[in-house]
């Protein structure tokens, strides 16, 4: 299951923290490291801070968009601050671990950090099913890269062996859409609410935010997320047919 988890740096500026990134990853049984856009090369200052985890540095997959790295997830879990601005789903820590040991059984799951300085945008946050907070203390809860990719990854290895020791019949577990699907289901859902002049053309944006929003909490599972797809083509068919 572990081998399913992937921690995505967005836009890195420092490449010591990528090496101090992986050392984290590898200390808690995570190997997959993706790198979106980074503003730096993995070097030897990437593989000093790395330590014995060298070798996830090394392999870490490069992309230049948040999307590409999660395209084939169907868990995507933003770290973020609580923000007033852009209400979302949130999860602390130790329910971040749980979800990610549960649906990562089948599939991909993503684990998505910002840049250093600024983290993730309004839109890559967008991206994302739920948002983590790592609850730190409030007079100081500066946190380096490095810290909040160990405080996520623990998390996950313990609902991980707790899941291993656990003498309970596993229930089976839903299968949800990856990234990707629903990417196109949104994009569906758009064109017909233009079609049907439910939002406009010109600003879609107010009303799709709050609907992806709507459906990231909802967590559709595939089936039911190819019902929606049906349920829109019918819509089409129906306009064309008038």
């Amino acid at each position: 299951m572990l081998n399913n988890v992937k921690v995505v740096l967005v836009g890195t500026s420092h490449s010591g923290n990528i090496g101090s990134a992986a050392r984290a990853m590898k200390v808690m049984g995570l190997t997959n490291l993706v790198l979106v856009d980074p503003q730096c090369e993995v070097d030897e200052q990437t593989l000093a801070l790395a330590a014995g985890a060298a070798d996830i540095a090394e392999n870490a997959i490069i992309v230049k968009t948040l999307n590409e790295a999660v395209a084939d997830c169907s868990l995507v879990v933003g770290s973020s601050a609580r923000s007033r601005t852009l209400e979302w789903p949130m999860l602390e820590p130790r329910e971040c671990g749980q979800k990610f040991v549960s649906e990562g059984q089948s599939s991909p799951v993503a684990l998505v950090f910002g840049r250093e300085r600024t983290g993730l945008t309004n839109e890559e946050l967008q991206t994302c099913h739920y948002h983590v907070c790592i609850p730190a203390n409030p007079d100081y809860s500066s946190l380096n890269l490095a810290m909040a990719v160990q405080t996520l990854s623990y998390e996950i290895r313990m609902a991980y062996l707790e899941r291993q020791h656990s003498q309970y019949t596993v229930e089976e577990e839903s299968v949800y859409p990856r990234h990707k699907e629903l990417e196109m289901f949104f994009e569906h859902l758009e064109k017909v609410a233009i079609d049907t002049q439910f939002i406009n053309r010109e600003q879609p944006g107010q009303v799709m935010n709050k609907l992806r929003r709507l459906f990231h909490r909802a967590r559709p599972e595939s089936q039911e997320l190819n019902i929606l797809r049906g349920v829109l083509s019918s819509i089409e068919k129906r306009i064309s047919s008038k």
